[in-house]
């Protein structure tokens, strides 16, 4: 149900523009990520700006930079992520048509019922200290003593340490941090599978194969933990999962799920965030008002928005915004546009209901982990300013042809 303030103009403060990728400030670092990543998406969210509220680009389908007509989207039960341009689509093909009732029939609001207790703000709070905290001490302790911290090498450390404790998985800890670094370049691998796909969502019988030979070995141990006769483990996903009688088939899609949607995109928050403070000066501001400490989380999260665009399906006519929507066309929701033409990283930035929380979507598909995914950001920028002491990029590079923009390495120390 849309608040009184939905029915207000959305803030437009900041103009995308090509040109931006000049030049070393925020906007410049950004915009470079984006080109870095997918060569086409920095011309992508530029044109999205004219699709407002609703165009048309042809290859594509519909698009929208509107964060209303977004919302109204994503909320609207004419739109489905099984059809072609949905990540439905796009998994049925690798997991089985299994999960075409887990991601939008009876099964999606099933599993989500049972599961939203899985990710609350304490439980986040716990999983981050059960998964980081050692590893967090220690980067704390170098950064104290003056030494150098890659951030973006850290960040993928953590998520691979965040994905064992979820869900169990089995790593040979005599080979410390490279073990979690493996996990994590996994769950890239994984993800990469849908680099191409913005246009269309049929992949190839080579792609599905190597897709599936994945997914078995993040998940392959899933079936001696669930039916292990011991109490469950409430530590893990696997175990919560159990406790809320989620069945075995649930319990796979689910961990899945959690995999691809988990670990590039909180990587890609953490590093992209610290530079953001550094690059726009932010940081002294928060160093001066830890209190705002919520609201660099989600200046982070909306600049970033580590997920640019959302794809979805008509499933029947309908008309929107003076169109006619048909079944079968394809609508992207340009979300990293959306969220960009509200302003510039600011942590004083007034709340925006319009923008509330659109980089997690919106409706029956908003992010399920979106409580960890503040929390794990939270834990970043306390590490980075918990010294009471700015610090300074002392390096960067940008990660290339990756399905989320992130930083290859950005190295960090006190100033």
């Amino acid at each position: 149900m849309p608040v009184a303030e939905d029915l207000l103009p959305a803030p437009r403060l900041r103009r995308i523009r090509l040109r931006d990728a000049l030049g070393a400030g925020a906007n410049a670092h950004e915009m470079r990520l984006l080109a870095s990543a997918r060569p086409a998406l920095p011309l992508l969210m530029w044109w999205g700006q004219r699709a407002n509220p609703l165009g048309k680009i042809p290859g594509l389908g519909w698009v929208t930079s509107d964060p209303r007509t977004a919302r109204t989207l994503l909320n609207d039960r004419r739109l489905t992520v099984l059809g072609e341009g949905g990540v439905g689509h796009l998994w049925s093909q690798i997991l089985g048509d299994w999960v075409l009732d887990l991601f939008d029939g009876a099964g999606h609001h099933d599993l989500r019922t049972r599961s939203r207790d899985l990710f609350t703000e304490r439980a986040s709070d716990d999983f981050v200290e059960w998964a980081w905290g050692d590893t967090l001490d220690i980067a704390r302790t170098q950064l104290d003593q003056g030494a150098e911290v890659d951030i973006a090498d850290l960040a993928r450390v953590l998520v691979g340490r965040m994905v064992v404790t979820l869900l169990g998985l089995p790593v040979d800890s005599t080979r410390g941090d490279d073990a979690y670094r493996e996990v994590f370049t996994t769950g890239e691998e994984l993800a990469r599978i849908a680099l191409g796909t913005t246009a269309n969502t049929h992949l190839p019988p080579d792609a599905i194969a190597r897709a599936r030979e994945i997914v078995e070995r993040l998940t392959g141990h899933i079936d001696g933990l669930f039916n292990d006769p011991a109490p469950p483990d409430a530590s893990t996903v696997i175990g919560r999962c159990r406790s809320l009688d989620l069945t075995l088939e649930q319990t796979k899609g689910l961990c899945t799920l959690l995999m691809v949607a988990g670990t590039e995109t909180a990587a890609s928050a953490m590093g992209r965030t610290a530079a953001l403070l550094f690059d726009s000066g932010e940081q002294r501001r928060l160093l001066a008002d830890p209190a705002r400490l919520p609201d660099a989380v989600r200046e982070g999260l909306r600049v970033t928005s580590p997920a640019p665009l959302i794809g979805r399906s008509v499933s029947e006519d309908f008309h929107l915004a003076g169109h006619n929507l048909r079944s079968g066309d394809r609508v992207m929701v340009l979300v990293w546009t959306a969220d960009n033409v509200a302003g510039e990283f600011r942590i004083d930035r007034p709340y925006s209901p319009q923008h509330r929380q659109l980089w997690f979507g919106a409706g029956r598909h908003l992010c399920l982990g979106a409580p960890l995914a503040r929390a794990e950001l939270t834990a970043i920028i306390e590490l980075l300013l918990g010294g009471g002491r700015p610090f300074t990029v002392v390096s960067r590079r940008y990660a290339r042809r990756t399905l989320i923009p992130s930083y290859a390495s950005l190295v960090v120390k006190r100033a």
